[in-house]
């Protein structure tokens, strides 16, 4: 299998799941226990929170641990909201962000919360400018993608962090696409609150943590016990914690080395599916991860390409959720002002240190083939229907 879908998840790496075995077995103690077996627990999710701490220049201490990526943000979002609300009840995030910002924004919005949504450029960068003229004495938080999963545009954070810091509202940034696959420096960035995710860096699913500057108030997402310094209850994950822990360590050795690798297999298919008919390159076309190409393909939708480019054991993803039952375009891409008919050919490939060019020569030959099939039965190319015009919301 060549698998081009590393957005989704990542293989665990043999030395990570190495970490994490004896965590399962005879060290399988609670980290709140008193004696022998539950102090090793501990001491191990301490040396895990300083290898992450690590990993994004941070203290030890302004890392808590969560289950993910989506509850790192909603804790993010929620708990700075619910802190501040007697300071105003205002919140700043873009039309382009995932479902866990997007439809913890509405949530709020139902308990009384304004939310401002801002627009995207047809490369899917917010302007800095726009953040600030949304800024009014209520807004209490902002949060934004630090790169986005679904068309690897890296968002211009150290600017909105400025403007934030200037205005003295909290800045959260969603950063689970792009920590260990650039660098992130929290210092550098100025950024309040930063949300991660172990597999999206060959790390265990079921563990992230959320960068929680020293000094920011936020309310806990789950209650219970002391656990995280009491900014999150229950029984710690020891095993995934401990992975993260190892996954992050690797990471910040080998940053460089994948970045390198990865960049040159996405130019290669860049260039290669880029010259394909009617198939347009989505996102910044070079402020982008390095390990992503996406494009949307006209006359087509992604679903019929991934289904036969799985045939011959190539694994993609499609931007638009046109595998789901709800078959509607993806938000990002209609925000970047892609029409709705477009956004179903969406395709996306992302790299992982794994890949090989004989990987991406395979991916070039069968995709333009695959896509000169489904050209052929649609009824939207030429002799068809003709292209499809962009569906009106009502």
């Amino acid at each position: 299998m060549r698998y081009f879908d590393h957005v989704a998840t990542n293989p665990l790496l043999p030395e990570v799941l190495d970490a994490m075995m004896p965590y399962f077995k005879e060290q399988f103690g609670n980290p709140l226990s008193p004696y022998d077996l539950g102090i090793a627990a501990k001491m191990a999710i301490d040396d895990a929170r300083q290898r992450v701490a690590e990993l994004i220049n941070a203290k030890a201490g302004e890392i808590a641990f969560t289950s993910s990526g989506a509850e790192a943000n909603n804790f993010a979002l929620k708990g700075v909201a619910l802190a501040k609300q007697q300071s105003g009840n205002h919140i700043i995030t873009s039309k382009a962000e995932h479902h866990s910002i997007l439809n913890t924004a509405r949530s709020l919005e139902k308990l009384g919360f304004v939310v401002t949504y801002i627009p995207v450029d047809k490369e899917g960068l917010v302007d800095p400018k726009d953040v600030e003229k949304a800024i009014t004495k209520d807004t209490t938080i902002i949060s934004c993608a630090h790169a986005s999963s679904e068309v690897g545009t890296i968002e211009p954070i150290k600017e909105i962090a400025a403007i934030a810091k200037a205005h003295k509202v909290t800045f959260h940034v969603d950063s689970v696409a792009a920590v260990g696959a650039i660098p992130v420096d929290v210092a550098e960035l100025g950024v309040d609150l930063l949300s991660m995710a172990a597999h999206q860096f060959y790390g265990p699913k079921g563990a992230g943590a959320l960068y929680i500057r020293g000094g920011q108030r936020i309310v806990p997402l789950i209650y219970g016990g002391i656990q995280e310094n009491g900014r999150r209850a229950g029984t710690e994950n020891v095993p995934a914690i401990v992975g993260m822990g190892k996954a992050a360590e690797l990471a910040k050795r080998d940053l460089t080395s994948r970045m390198e690798h990865v960049r040159k297999l996405r130019d290669k298919i860049i260039d290669g599916i880029g010259r394909v008919e009617n198939v347009h390159l989505t996102g910044h076309p070079q402020n982008r991860l390095p390990g992503h190409a996406s494009f949307v393909v006209e006359y087509i939708e992604g679903e019929g390409m991934l289904l036969m480019l799985q045939a011959q054991e190539i694994v993609a993803a499609s931007g638009s959720a046109c595998t789901s039952k709800a078959l509607k375009a993806s938000p990002v891409l209609t925000a970047m002002g892609v029409p709705s008919s477009m956004a179903h050919g969406s395709i996306v490939f992302s790299l992982g240190i794994a890949n090989t060019e004989e990987d991406v020569d395979a991916l070039i030959e069968e995709l333009p083939k695959i896509i000169r099939r489904l050209r052929e039965i649609s009824p939207f190319g030429k002799g068809g229907w003709g292209k499809l015009e962009p569906e009106v919301e009502h």
